[in-house]
């Protein structure tokens, strides 16, 4: 099992920034892929970035140019860097590590972009 806990949502104006991050603990071998996802009220989750153990990142083409991630695999901790925020992002914000073909969430932040 493999359990993570996130950290640094909260309230921020449109064009302003946060950083999110996220650290796994328990079974912590062999972790694939890092990321994080969002959900919006109304909506369905949705992908915003992950990154590989290797190193290989893939973002939504909605945060391209606005997000940064960046994983630690000795400390097995991934952040989000969120620059430029817009009132869309507004969401609750999860992150999610893959061990051995399982998905695991952590219990999710919220980021509310509103002026």
């Amino acid at each position: 099992q493999v359990q993570l806990v996130e950290s640094g949502g909260g309230l921020v104006q449109p064009g302003g920034s946060l950083r999110l991050s996220c650290a796994a603990s328990g079974s912590i071998f062999n972790i694939y892929n890092m990321g994080w996802y969002r959900q919006a009220p109304g909506k369905q989750r949705e992908l915003v970035t992950t990154r590989t153990r290797g190193g290989t990142i893939n973002y939504a083409d909605s945060v391209k140019g606005r997000f940064t991630i960046s994983r630690d695999n000795a400390k097995n901790t991934v952040d989000l860097q969120m620059n430029s925020l817009k009132p869309e992002d507004t969401a609750v914000y999860y992150c999610t590590a893959e061990q051995r073909g399982l998905q695991y969430w952590g219990q999710g932040t919220q980021v509310t972009v509103s002026s």
